[in-house]
């Protein structure tokens, strides 16, 4: 698919998810609990589910086309923005949890603490929009994004009015979002083209992060500025404090954002990475971190209740959560033999004590990697030999090579966070996508999973994992069992000493 072809082919797939938001979206009104063939049996039906995948494709089919990169870093810009057009003026898509906000700011608002209760005992008049799984649930996001929603329900005068500023904070948290990606792009040594478009472009982006208002764009957009400010000025306390600052915002939206901080601190780090130079300059770093989290905690007068409200995160149960699909399956081979082994809870703890373990490896690799990269070697050898070796020269400069070590780490905890949580929903691919956009080398291996994430959940809200718990479970632990064998396959072969590589 040529350029041309591709943004227009999106664009025409956008208005028709639009179009399929206004026939059967999220609205306020609409059923709750719906499955695809009783949304088929509505008067709109048809047309709702055939605009739905007909625009999921050519959406997805425009942005896998180009994934190698847009021809120019505006084109990719301006397509996205072309895309966000007719998703910006769509009802809610592809979930209810923008009414959970909603309702959230509410109860903040009229003086209840959302971390002790849930909205439905707390009165908010919006109940009945929430997802019944979210009402008696308290709130799992930080105080800032708390006081977000909050503002938005008194300047919004009612749910509409609430819903459109959400719509305008999340679309704020992208536009920051691409303000700082060209910087990064220069930092790690990527043409931005690519990384603009991989980031911006994405389904998921317009779908669940412009129309479906997830908070998750605000705490992405924060993200990449303290990401942004901590590569471009590394070493200088004033400049890695604001960096703190914004990393330790991003944190108190979504508290997923903490596993980037580690690396953040050794992108901070000027001149060699001593251990006394990573205590200095990266405790600038946490020193304003942990500020925005006391002064907020503080401000908000909820104190640190958003810490407790995060067990309540994984209570939906999914197959597309790779640990809660391998305990569905011991769940069914223990039926089969007359027993309920309730391996759910402990798959999901030890993949938690396993993403602990493997977010320490990604750290410590990447500062053996920095480390080497101040005795003159190549930092990236340590995450990806061949790549390094056949980057071109610009790539193999020390000033691009160390914030690129540090942001693939980042990278690569973000992805981890995502495969080895609890839940996993759709927009949660976004986390890792923008950091993966600047710094893989090969993208199919991550694009492919987003792409085909655009298909999960139809424009009311309905996910499509609910109706296919079973196959989808069996396919999502013999696909994480292949992973896994290869993943040590791989580490067997890293270990056995290797002849080292002369490049011509």
């Amino acid at each position: 698919m040529g350029a041309r072809a591709a943004r227009y082919g999106g664009l025409v797939g956008a208005t028709l998810l639009s179009v399929a938001g206004c026939l059967g979206g999220t609205l306020p009104d609409a059923p709750l609990g719906a499955t695809p063939a009783s949304i088929w049996r509505i008067p709109a039906g048809p047309a709702t589910l055939t605009c739905w995948l007909v625009g999921t494709v050519l959406l997805v089919g425009a942005w896998w086309s180009l994934r190698g990169g847009a021809p120019s870093s505006r084109w990719a810009y301006v397509t996205a923005g072309l895309w966000a057009l007719p998703l910006l003026v769509a009802p809610p898509l592809g979930s209810r949890d923008v009414y959970s906000y909603a309702c959230q700011g509410w109860t903040y608002a009229h003086g209840v603490d959302p971390y002790a209760v849930g909205v439905a005992a707390a009165g908010c008049p919006w109940v009945d929009t929430v997802a019944p799984i979210w009402r008696d649930t308290p709130a799992p996001y930080g105080p800032v994004f708390v006081l977000l929603a909050a503002l938005a329900v008194s300047l919004g005068g009612g749910l509409t009015g609430t819903v459109v500023l959400l719509r305008v904070i999340a679309v704020a948290g992208l536009l920051l979002a691409a303000f700082c990606l060209p910087g990064l792009a220069r930092a790690v040594g990527v043409p931005t083209r690519r990384a603009a478009w991989l980031a911006l472009a994405s389904p998921l982006v317009g779908v669940h992060l412009i129309a479906g208002a997830h908070n998750d764009a605000v705490m992405l957009g924060l993200l990449l500025c303290g990401l942004l400010v901590a590569v471009r000025r590394p070493g200088r306390a004033s400049a890695l404090l604001i960096a703190g600052l914004l990393l330790g915002l991003a944190v108190a939206v979504k508290a997923s954002a903490v596993v980037v901080v580690p690396f953040a601190a050794l992108a901070a780090v000027h001149g060699r990475h001593t251990v006394r130079a990573l205590l200095r300059d990266g405790g600038w770093l946490a020193g304003g971190l942990l500020a925005v989290l006391l002064v907020t905690s503080a401000l908000s007068g909820l104190g640190f209740g958003w810490v407790g409200g995060l067990t309540h995160s994984g209570d939906s149960e999914q197959w597309t959560s790779p640990p809660t699909a391998v305990g569905f399956v011991v769940d069914y081979a223990g039926a089969l033999v007359g027993r309920d082994p309730m391996a759910v809870p402990v798959v999901r703890a030890v993949a938690l004590l396993l993403l602990a373990g493997v977010l320490v490896v990604l750290w410590w690799r990447t500062w053996q990697a920095l480390r080497r990269s101040d005795d003159g070697g190549l930092p990236i050898e340590a995450l990806r030999a061949p790549a390094a070796l056949r980057a071109p020269a610009a790539l193999r400069a020390p000033a691009v090579l160390r914030p690129r070590a540090a942001a693939r780490g980042a990278a690569l905890a973000l992805a981890a966070t995502v495969v080895l949580s609890p839940v996993f929903y759709p927009w949660y691919a976004t986390w890792p996508l923008a950091l993966l956009a600047l710094t893989a080398t090969r993208t199919t291996w991550f694009v492919l999973p987003a792409a085909l994430a655009a298909f999960l959940a139809l424009p009311d809200g309905t996910n499509l994992a609910r109706s296919t718990k079973a196959p989808g479970a069996l396919l999502m632990t013999a696909l994480t069992l292949l992973l896994a064998l290869r993943a040590l396959r791989a580490l067997r072969q890293s270990r056995r000493p290797q002849r080292p590589r002369v490049p011509r």
